[in-house]
């Protein structure tokens, strides 16, 4: 299911775009590199250029995409498809281990968490994968994958001395991976132990810990892991490549992210960002093996507090590619993995606390899975090319030198040559530069030296630019002796072969072709002709109108503008003279099937037939009507809402008798000592998500005067303080602040009096460990520190509590981390169908009187056709900054929106069809944690259509959604 905004209303489909087009020419053999050991299988080999697989070299273009980012399995295809549709070849995908071992020994592989699914989708789809299972991740992962009870023990994660507490989650996944492997029919190729070990703390030694590294990797081959190794340094340093000794990967690649993480300007490029070394850096460290960068910058994670991912789509858009993708062509990259090209959501509070709940990225499919980012439309050019030329993968690079092959110093180019073909990636000579610059080709060829143009005009590189200039380019027999132009793709079928070709807006352009004649215009004008020796040159000027010749030998080319929208094809095929389509449509439209169409063809779409002409060109051509849904979405605000308190801990009536006791008077956190008589980190009890409430009882003297309360719980975390019912201090909290000290002055108490302290505060994720060695995951939420005036901390005794059963978690559908503490959670009212007919009749628009949190819940219907794919969000409508209050957005009891609205930026929350019931009854719920003195309410909350699609796409199964039932033991 591909949607892609029309721009203008014309879409292309080719025959040729379906399928990877890989080829190993019959001048070089291709010479397998063995694994470090014996090898396991023969069906993934590789050699210095590439992998092969079955004997077919393939440029493995991947990008990253989590399944427990998008849970609903039937949409995985969805994504797979989009992918598949922008040229990708592959997928790189992470797997959590807090989702999957939330409790310490139980490995949970079924439902959203199984992998099956996944593996047939991204078979069905004809995408290979890359499995990085860790156990580390990173990933903006709460604790980088590391689950919360990893915390309890004093081992120091990522050495030797933790790898005894990974075994159960590294045997379950790799059983699970395992199944998916190519050599028992699935698609996965290769995969990735560990993940970015290159920095360490001082106290690391020796690092890199190379028997450490071995470990891991013994642990993934002695549970069915044959596939190959893979690495990705977090630099290249060549950790581990090949030949360095024990703990060496078959395949060594590294990550790049030149541009950061900062989208505050996202037109600003630094001078020396663009990585110039990479050539260099592979040739000196893992020669013997295919180019690999194993992530690149395909977008940016975003900040509590941060700009939002519109700005991160600007900073890493189309210019990004064109310039930053092609520096890593013209380093002969191999295998490349774009991080992220479909980020999705950081749902059930699975994200880290550096960011929100939407994980966007700014990828090439935005997280409500529509396509209409321009940066979608410039990787599939660069992509498909890649597709057609498997010259590249055999070809001898050389450095980028500015003034080499061109007439200017401005301008720099690198070469890529065989022993026939070559291709010359240029660019400015300051990449980041804004002005254009004119320029020709002075390049050798079969034909002799050559300048291009030849005809008239000058090439022309715009600003933020770069360009790929073929030479001696194989079309099937027909040698395109240049091109200025971009190839986009070709395909021969027969007798006929098609070729696209192109460029920018006012630009000139020139191409060549070896034994052709002067070719006729069937379409558009602007063509000027010429001849060289035994070859065709046509000159032109790049327009919106397309061009199209056609040569008397049977060839075809396609002169177009650079950003024509390409109907991206989930399935294409030729049953007799039919051709069936299946794809998206937001408005009518002409669909063009410019190659393999049967010559009295019929044209199918969406199962459908539609009427077809066929152009002077041969094209199949027919017209396909957008017919506007019929949608009735609910307005919010008229539905009838139950309303609960969800802090009734603050009431003289509560009673916490079955709450655990905070009485360690030890922790192994080797993090954070501790400062209080007990421990009331949260982790040490088995609290590692969401809400945590502390309850403190003491008996007072009647002389306490102040008391001070430092927590932590990630940055833009929130605290609440209580005494008995008196709110004495709120923190609605800060972007920048992880932790904080609250003070507090008390009123009069007295003596003799029982009082409790009720500390309600939210943790927003546990930290990552991307330093060897430094623990941070470690770092403690709850309450670090207290100082209760003249009185000894001891007379405190602390109650504590977060989800209900923390680690022996209540809901196994929906994961280890999607409900936190509050009263409302560990009832489970968030769940389907809750017993709120006896509760009070109350809006979240009138919100609540004063501090405190309220719990919201209502239902409504939807009756989305059939045959349409109409993506939804939550949008809350209140201004970010004007009130401080929280709340989380519980849809058919997943938590999928975190919202802060002191802090921001989000307010749009994306929940997908499958979380929501698209045909039928759906349950939402709201808690609203108040924090100022009169109180909060939702300006509004709505709910809103992203884009109204029709669509070929199959059914959507709905996640699980167990109801509510009486939880044993609640409190």
């Amino acid at each position: 299911m591909i949607f892609t905004k029309l721009v203008p209303a014309l879409f292309w489909a080719s025959l040729a775009l379906n399928g990877q087009t890989t080829a190993t020419p019959a001048s070089l053999k291709p010479v397998i590199k063995p694994y470090k050991d014996a090898p396991l299988q023969n069906i993934v080999t590789w050699d210095e250029h590439s992998v092969f697989v079955r004997g077919e070299r393939i440029m493995l273009f991947n990008g990253e995409f989590h399944p427990y980012r998008l849970p609903v399995t039937s949409l995985w295809l969805d994504i797979f498809q989009k992918l598949k549709s922008a040229g990708l070849s592959g997928v790189s995908f992470y797997t959590d281990w807090a989702l999957l071992e939330g409790r310490e020994g139980d490995f949970v592989n079924e439902g959203i968490w199984s992998l099956t699914e996944f593996f047939d989708a991204a078979s069905e789809a004809g995408i290979y994968l890359v499995a990085r299972p860790g156990p580390y991740i990173n990933a903006e992962s709460s604790g980088g994958g590391f689950p919360g009870w990893l915390t309890r023990y004093k081992a120091q994660e990522r050495t030797t001395a933790y790898l005894p507490l990974t075994e159960n989650y590294v045997r379950g996944i790799s059983q699970e991976i395992a199944k998916g492997q190519i050599t028992n029919g699935g698609p996965v190729i290769l995969l990735q132990p560990e993940n970015e070990y290159t920095l360490a703390d001082s106290d690391v030694s020796p690092f890199p810990d190379k028997s450490y590294f071995q470990a891991v990797e013994d642990m993934y081959r002695a549970n069915g892991i044959v596939v190959p190794f893979v690495s990705n340094d977090a630099a290249p340093e060549g950790y581990f490549a090949p030949g360095t000794g024990n703990g060496s990967v078959d395949i060594y690649g590294h990550d790049g992210y030149p541009l950061g993480f900062n989208c505050a300007n996202p037109y600003d490029w630094p001078d020396d960002a663009l990585p110039t070394d990479y050539l260099a850096l592979h040739q000196s460290q893992s020669p013997s093996t295919p180019y690999t960068i194993s992530e690149f910058q395909g977008g940016s994670f975003d900040p509590w507090g941060g700009q939002g991912f519109a700005k991160c789509t600007e900073l890493l858009g189309p210019e990004f590619e064109r310039v930053f993708f092609k520096n890593n062509y013209a380093a002969a990259v191999a295998i490349m993995n774009l991080y992220m090209v479909y980020g999705g959501t950081n749902w059930g509070n699975l994200g880290h606390p550096g960011g929100y709940t939407s994980y966007d990225y700014g990828a090439i499919i935005a997280e409500d899975r529509t396509v209409t980012r321009e940066k979608y439309s410039e990787l599939k050019l660069q992509a498909n090319f890649f597709k057609v030329s498997p010259s590249y993968l055999v070809s001898n690079a050389t450095y980028t030198v500015n003034g080499s092959y061109v007439n200017t110093p401005l301008i720099g180019t690198a070469r890529l040559q065989t022993n026939t073909t070559s291709l010359y990636i240029t660019r400015h000579a300051a990449y980041n530069s804004n002005g254009s610059t004119t320029y020709n080709l002075e390049v050798p060829s079969s034909a002799g030296d050559l300048t291009i143009p030849q005809l008239s005009g000058n090439l022309s590189l715009n600003g933020r630019d770069s360009k790929i200039h073929v030479v001696d380019y194989d079309l099937g027999g027909i040698n395109l002796l240049y091109s200025s132009a971009e190839v986009f793709t070709w395909k021969k079928y027969g007798q006929q072969t098609v070729l696209v070709l192109y460029g920018a807006r006012n630009e000139t352009h020139e191409a060549a072709f070896v034994g052709q004649s002067k070719p006729t215009v069937v379409e558009g004008s602007g063509v000027t002709f010429g001849s060289m020796d035994n070859a065709a040159i046509v000159n032109w000027a790049v327009t919106p109108e397309r061009k199209v010749l056609e040569f008397s030998s049977g060839l075809y080319v396609y002169l177009l503008g650079m950003y024509i929208s390409y109907l991206s094809l989930p399935t294409a095929s030729v049953s007799g003279s039919t051709v069936s389509l299946t794809g998206d449509l937001n408005a009518t439209t002409t669909i063009e099937v410019i190659g393999g169409a049967p010559a009295e063809g019929a044209l199918v779409f969406n199962g459908q037939k539609v009427q077809t002409t066929i152009t002077k060109a041969g094209a199949l051509v027919g017209n396909v009507a957008f017919a506007k849904p019929q949608l009735s979405i609910p307005d919010l605000s008229k539905l009838t809402w139950k309303y609960i308190d969800s802090l009734p801990e603050i009431q003289s009536t509560y009673d916490d008798s079955k709450w655990p006791n905070a009485n360690h008077t030890y922790s192994n956190n080797t993090i954070q000592n501790l400062t209080t008589p007990t421990s009331l980190f949260a982790s040490d009890y088995g609290f590692n998500t969401g809400n945590l409430l502390t309850r403190g009882h003491f008996v007072a003297t009647g002389g306490e005067t102040t008391l001070s309360i430092g927590t932590q719980g990630g940055f833009a975390y929130g605290s609440s303080v209580y005494l008995n019912s008196t709110l004495l201090n709120a923190y609605p909290g800060l972007s920048a602040d992880a932790s904080y000290v609250q003070h507090m002055t008390l009123p009069t108490l007295t003596a003799g009096a029982p009082y409790t302290l009720t500390v309600l505060t939210d943790n927003m994720g546990l930290e990552e460990d991307f330093t060897v060695g430094s623990d941070t995951n470690k770092e403690p939420r709850g309450i670090l520190n207290y100082t209760l005036a003249g009185r000894d901390p001891s007379v405190i005794t602390w109650k504590i509590t977060g989800n209900l059963g923390g680690e022996n978690y209540q809901d196994r559908t929906r994961g280890p981390l999607n409900e936190g503490g509050l009263y409302a959670e560990r009832e489970g009212y968030h769940l389907p169908k809750p017993p709120s007919q006896n509760w009070k009749t109350a809006s979240p628009f009138r919100g609540i009187a004063k501090p405190g949190v309220g719990f919201y819940t209502t239902s409504f219907e939807l009756n989305v056709p059939v045959g349409y794919d109409i993506p939804m969000s939550f949008v809350f409508m209140n201004s970010t900054g004007t009130e401080n209050f929280r709340s989380q957005l519980y849809v058919n009891g997943y938590q999928f929106g975190k919202y802060v609205n002191n802090v921001g930026p989000q307010t749009s929350f994306p929940v997908p069809q499958g979380i929501l019931n698209y045909n039928g009854t759906n349950y939402l719920a709201i808690s609203l944690w108040g924090f100022d003195t009169n109180g909060n309410k939702l300006s509004g909350l709505e709910l809103q259509p992203t884009a109204k699609i029709m669509t070929g796409y199959g059914a959507v199964t709905n996640s699980p959604m167990p109801a509510y039932s009486p939880r044993p033991g609640a409190y």
